[in-house]
């Protein structure tokens, strides 16, 4: 008899966004990202960090202060990286499906719109009714990009030693 009691393919998939999130250097924030093709094929992962090149300990991870001694106007998002670390025809992305953490900022939100995703599945919606949040909804809304909110069922917790 099988078991009843395994990860739906929705939980399955955010785990994965939850443990790329888990490579952050952000001290306040990590976020991770997983791109999934309509026939639940794995075709990138991401987090949020430093882009290529910029040295982690000299980056600015601040969240308060003047804008460019923050972290703001550097860091890559998760959505950004897992979209651009593809390495296969984006032709693929046409309709895949996202999983990542945190509802994404409006400027993810038109990457991922670009990039032709078409289903976002979502963790945390903190930033629910800020301006850019009502933006990405709206961008999603008029673009064809569904989205739904998960919680697991399951306590998924990843712990390594």
């Amino acid at each position: 008899m099988k078991r009843n009691d395994c990860l739906t393919w929705d939980e399955y998939f955010m785990a994965l966004a939850k443990l790329s999130s888990m490579r952050s250097k952000d001290p306040s924030t990590q976020v991770g990202a997983c791109i999934v093709s309509e026939d639940k094929r794995i075709l990138s992962i991401g987090y949020n960090g430093a882009p290529n090149g910029f040295n982690d300990d000299d980056f600015p991870w601040d969240r308060d202060g003047k804008m460019l001694n923050t972290k703001y106007p550097y860091v890559c998002h998760a959505e950004m990286n897992a979209i651009v670390n593809y390495r296969g025809n984006t032709k693929d992305l046409e309709g895949a499906t996202l999983y990542v953490d945190l509802f994404p900022c409006n400027e993810c939100a038109k990457i991922v719109i670009q990039s032709g995703i078409k289903n976002l599945v979502y963790l945390s919606d903190k930033y629910n009714g800020t301006d850019g949040n009502i933006a990405s909804k709206t961008l999603f809304d008029k673009c064809g990009v569904k989205y739904k909110q998960i919680s697991f069922d399951n306590d998924i917790t990843i712990k390594l030693k």
